[in-house]
């Protein structure tokens, strides 16, 4: 009889942490998605505030302005999902190949406490 007693106390602690993990589940979601569209609203400066005025060689680095075959700043920054599709092949809007190349690649050269390197450095993330 002792056993038949426990049956019913088990099987209702088994639908408690079910519907535990449900709400958990539920309430997890909405704030992975927010955190995605934030991610992909982020913007990264091309280049960084603090070295405006450099230009950008292709191959990423920061060199003094009017070197020959290097490009001038961006006139904006630009967002997570348009550096995302550039790294993926894609051209930053408002910029010629070249230019795309040469800004992807200083972007891929970003590092910690460089404007947008927390940007570009959640890019790197993988989404669940």
């Amino acid at each position: 009889m002792a056993d038949e007693d426990q049956l019913p106390k088990a099987s209702r602690r088994a639908l408690m942490l079910g519907a535990a993990s449900a709400s958990a589940i539920v309430s997890i979601r909405p704030a992975l998605a927010q955190t995605n569209a934030s991610v992909m609203n982020c913007e990264i400066p091309v280049p960084d505030p603090g070295r405006a005025g450099q230009y950008v060689a292709a191959d990423g680095k920061l060199v003094p302005a009017g070197t020959q075959g290097a490009f001038p700043a961006a006139g904006r920054p630009f967002k997570a999902e348009e550096v995302k599709n550039a790294l993926n092949g894609g051209t930053l809007p408002g910029t010629t190949y070249e230019q795309s190349r040469a800004y992807t690649n200083y972007i891929r050269r970003l590092q910690s406490g460089t404007s947008g390197f927390t940007c570009f450095a959640s890019l790197q993330m993988p989404r669940g």
